[in-house]
This record gives structure tokens, C-alpha cells and sequence, in this order.
């Protein structure tokens, strides 16, 4: 595969238009990733791990390119647990934990990640910035499992996310026989950047079991 495109390769788990849950079955996918805890509105853990993640992310596509292959960065992701899965219903952020991702193409490797790192940690020492710094030696490479999961696209705020997630475990997962089989999926297909809150577009994603 010389060509990536998430939303166009996978269009029904990155580009879906479906605002009631629906069960899907998701393929295993290769993702760079950094761990951490807390809410991300307060950590600067969070913001040094979203930096290094598109840094590197970017860096791998230009690599690419260089190779006679064409990727479109995919969006940031995140995969969220806490040890009372309420707590997402109540939005009680310092309980999470989290790890932030950015899927990739079948051809990268620990060599291609290693690569990257070390370019984007040069760049940063040239000019004397460390944000990021912390988060890159942090940075891995992961297989998501992917697997049966419950999917839906939330438009709003995140901090609206609550009543869509008590649906999904009060009344969709028990309706389906279904139980939590990892933790809370999302992915930010909306640049809060540029988007008014209650415009923002979120895949969230569950997967599931029979119970």
C-alpha cells in the first residue's frame, strides 16, 4: 500500500454520519502512542504528548514522501479507562487515565519511529524548545485490536459527551447484550482549534463483548 488515507480507507470508522450507536467490527490498526494520566484540560503532560505525537506523526509523512508514498495524517485519538467507567458519564477528568494516538500506515516500523524521534528531537535542541521533550522518549509504537465495538458520532462539546455515554451504558449495551471489553475509544475528527464547541465532531467508540 503506497497510498493512506484514513477517512477514505476506512470511511465507516472515520468519517461516519450515524448519530444513533451502532455495533461494528473494527480491524486491528498500528498507532504511535504516549501514556498519562489526569485531565487533560489541566495537565501539561497532555499537551506535551498531543505536540510530539503530530510532530512525528508529520515527520513520518514527509519521510514518506520522500519514498514515493502518500499519507494523510490521521486524526489525534484517544483511548480513556478509569477504574469506575461512570466516571465518563460524570466527566470526573482527574480519574482518567489516557493514552493519545495517531494511527499509521501497515509500513511503519520501530526503525521508521525511531527515525522520526530522533529528527524531531534534533530540530527541537536546534532551537531550544523542549516542549514535547518528555513525551517523545515516551512515544511508542502499538497495535490497536480493534475488534466488535459500539460507535457513534457526537457533535458538541466533549463536556457534553455524558448523556451519549449513559445511553450507551444504561440502555444500548444492556438492550444488545453487551459488556465492556476495554477502554473508552475517541477520535477527534474535529479541530477544536478552529470549530465552536457545539460543532465539534467525536467518534466515540466502545468496545464490546457478549455479557
Amino acid at each position: 500500500m503506497d497510498r493512506f488515507e484514513l477517512k477514505k480507507d476506512y470511511p465507516s470508522l472515520y468519517a461516519p454520519r450515524s448519530r444513533t450507536w451502532e455495533v461494528l467490527d473494527v480491524p486491528p490498526m498500528l498507532a504511535i502512542a504516549v501514556d498519562g494520566a489526569g485531565d487533560p484540560n489541566m495537565s501539561p503532560d497532555y499537551v506535551e504528548a498531543v505536540s510530539a505525537l503530530f510532530s512525528v506523526a508529520y515527520t513520518i509523512k514527509f519521510a514518506a514522501k520522500a519514498q514515493g508514498r502518500e499519507m494523510v495524517v490521521g486524526p489525534l485519538e484517544g483511548l480513556w479507562w478509569a477504574e469506575d467507567p461512570r466516571s465518563f458519564i460524570e466527566r470526573d477528568k482527574g480519574a482518567w487515565s489516557w493514552r493519545m494516538l495517531i494511527v499509521q500506515p501497515p509500513w511503519v516500523d520501530e526503525v521508521t519511529l525511531e527515525a522520526a524521534v530522533a529528527k524531531v528531537a534534533a530540530k527541537q535542541a536546534v532551537k531550544g524548545a523542549g516542549l514535547g521533550s518528555t513525551a517523545l522518549s515516551k512515544l511508542t509504537l502499538v497495535t490497536l485490536n480493534g475488534g466488535r465495538c459500539a460507535q457513534v458520532l457526537h457533535i458538541g462539546s466533549y463536556d457534553d459527551e455524558g448523556p451519549t455515554l449513559a445511553d450507551l451504558h444504561d440502555r444500548f449495551m444492556p438492550e444488545h447484550g453487551l459488556a465492556f471489553n476495554g477502554p473508552h475509544h475517541e477520535i477527534y475528527v474535529g479541530d477544536p482549534r478552529r470549530t465552536a464547541p457545539e460543532k465539534l465532531k467525536t467518534v466515540l467508540r466502545q468496545p464490546v463483548r457478549p455479557a
